[in-house]
């Protein structure tokens, strides 16, 4: 009985660490998956990949699962400027991004003007898949 009792309390403190550890849905995390790749020099198309994770830095990393879009050869994300993830992107961060099953180490910049056309990309990419979240998005 006490061995099934210590088993039971190591699954469930592994399972605590992992939910914080990892993200999970709109919940961040701390660890990103997947190989280190050097980033290549034009990236793979992305119209099928709805979700990728992405680690910002910080005191403590944080890994977020967001959406990707690629427009003009670049890849973009979208977040909320209120999101503590988005603070914690300046000009130029080192960022890490995991697509498909590759780790890519990046540098990630806010982009303050000319966003509208990255924007509509991003929405006539989700909008067949997401239409009713899509319909809420101001």
């Amino acid at each position: 009985m006490r061995i099934i009792k210590i088993a039971g309390v190591l699954l469930a403190l592994i399972l605590v660490l992992w939910v914080i550890l990892a993200p999970i849905g709109p919940l961040p995390g701390l660890f990103i998956g997947g190989s280190s790749a050097e980033a290549p020099m034009d990236w793979p198309d992305t119209a099928s990949v709805h979700e990728i994770q992405l680690q910002v830095p910080g005191i403590l990393p944080r890994v977020v699962i967001v959406w990707v879009v690629e427009f003009e050869d670049e890849l973009y994300v979208f977040g909320s400027r209120s999101s503590g993830w988005v603070s914690m992107i300046g000009e130029g961060e080192a960022v890490k991004m995991w697509l498909g099953d590759q780790t890519y180490s990046l540098n990630a910049s806010r982009v303050h003007e000319g966003w509208q056309p990255i924007y509509l990309a991003y929405l006539d990419k989700y909008r067949p898949d997401y239409p009713d979240l899509l319909s809420e998005f101001p």
